[in-house]
């Protein structure tokens, strides 16, 4: 069954962040996005020029509609408007055709401009929420105005601590459990762009649609990172500000645990040559690396193919597997007698890689990039 996921959060009219974010994220993962609309704001990249709060009757009508007929399998929270909604959604999503559904609650107070989206009474009535949530995913400045990490534990949620508020190139973030403090923590080299608006919302949507379609929550996260970098590598630039990012450009970029036909390797005898006629195919170049023969070239649906010219190409033609879960697939393969050249290892341009070959002596790779499939370091 499709996973359901109902969000309940405020609109931008910009499309960036809030239910438009949102609902991109969890369609393009595979979801089925299902909204209550808690506020309608005027805004674009440059701020909000306006806010009108949804009555709560009229949020709380939105839950039951979906609830009582489609059914609901994950909750998003986001921007929630008032004190008195915020209340109301805890005890509503406390009802028994809604208790089992896995609540991510995206504490939104400030959105990117700068704008403030939650008063201190309704920041208070965070609590309820917090109470319910399975996971809680703040950023720095809103962890503060919730008290920090113990205090947001100690409602007995998951901590998911972003850490793209805080200074330097790297950014960390840290999932904590109470009782357990810090159970894992993820790093990756920060992307330097404008073009950031909606990276909470489509976080926190990311993670539900996972919970929804039964992953555990750290592999969820995991998952969801990875779509929001690839989010932010793929921004199309849009408005004078904080531009939207690109949900909509994300394919088949390892967010999932495969396999996947992703790409293959076909060897060359002159590079130049070889280089215009996939380029003549209508092919994008996204490597060239002329030295080492090699370059790589993406079709319009993210998909990629190879040529390289010299020793490496001698056996022939490599096709490539992608994976989400490199290890455990290899695993499962090697455990049902697949015999392997080499084990999954992480290869220095940022791949992990298992090879092998099949009974006609074919060469595979089985491999794991996540954003490092589309945008290596060394592209064009």
């Amino acid at each position: 069954m499709t996973a359901r996921v109902l969000i309940i959060a405020g609109s931008d009219s910009g499309g960036g962040a809030g239910i438009q974010a949102d609902i991109k994220a969890v369609t393009m993962l595979g979801g089925h996005a299902m909204t209550a609309i808690t506020a309608i704001t005027a805004q674009n990249t440059l701020g909000v020029q306006g806010v009108h709060p949804v009555p709560t009757a009229m949020v709380l009508a939105q839950i039951d509609s979906v609830a009582s007929d489609i059914g609901v399998d994950a909750v998003k929270i986001g921007m929630i408007g008032s004190a008195e909604t915020a209340s109301a959604v805890a005890e509503r999503l406390s009802r028994p055709d809604l208790a089992q559904a896995a609540l991510v609650f995206d504490p939104v107070m400030i959105a990117t401009s700068g704008s403030v989206l939650a008063d201190e009474v309704t920041i208070a009535a965070f609590k309820a929420l917090l109470d319910r949530a399975m996971v809680a995913t703040p950023n720095l400045p809103e962890l503060e105005a919730l008290g920090g990490e113990d205090a947001v534990l100690a409602h007995g949620c998951s901590l998911l601590v972003k850490g793209g508020h805080a200074e330097g190139e790297t950014v960390t973030d840290r999932l904590l459990e109470t009782g357990e403090g810090e159970v894992a923590r993820w790093e990756a080299p920060r992307i330097d762009t404008e073009h950031s608006h909606g990276t909470g919302c489509t976080l926190a949507s990311a993670i539900a649609c996972g919970l929804a379609q039964g992953m555990p929550l750290e592999p969820a996260i995991a998952r969801a990172r990875d779509f929001v970098r690839l989010s932010l590598l793929d921004a199309p630039g849009l408005g004078q500000g904080h531009g939207p990012m690109g949900q909509q450009y994300v394919r088949n970029d390892g967010l999932f645990t495969g396999p996947a036909l992703n790409q293959m390797t076909l060897p060359a005898k002159d590079y130049a040559v070889s280089v215009a006629f996939y380029k003549q195919m209508g092919l994008k170049q996204i490597v060239d690396s002329p030295d080492n023969g090699y370059a790589r070239f993406e079709a319009a649906n993210g998909v990629t193919l190879s040529i390289h010219v010299g020793d490496g190409a001698a056996g022939g033609a490599t096709t490539y597997l992608e994976s989400g879960a490199l290890d455990a697939w290899v695993a499962y393969l090697a455990r049902r007698g697949v015999r392997f050249e080499q084990m999954p290892k992480d290869e220095e341009w940022g791949w992990r890689e298992a090879r092998l070959a099949d009974p006609a002596g074919n060469r595979l790779c089985l491999y794991q990039a996540a954003e490092y499939r589309r945008y290596p370091p060394w592209r064009i």
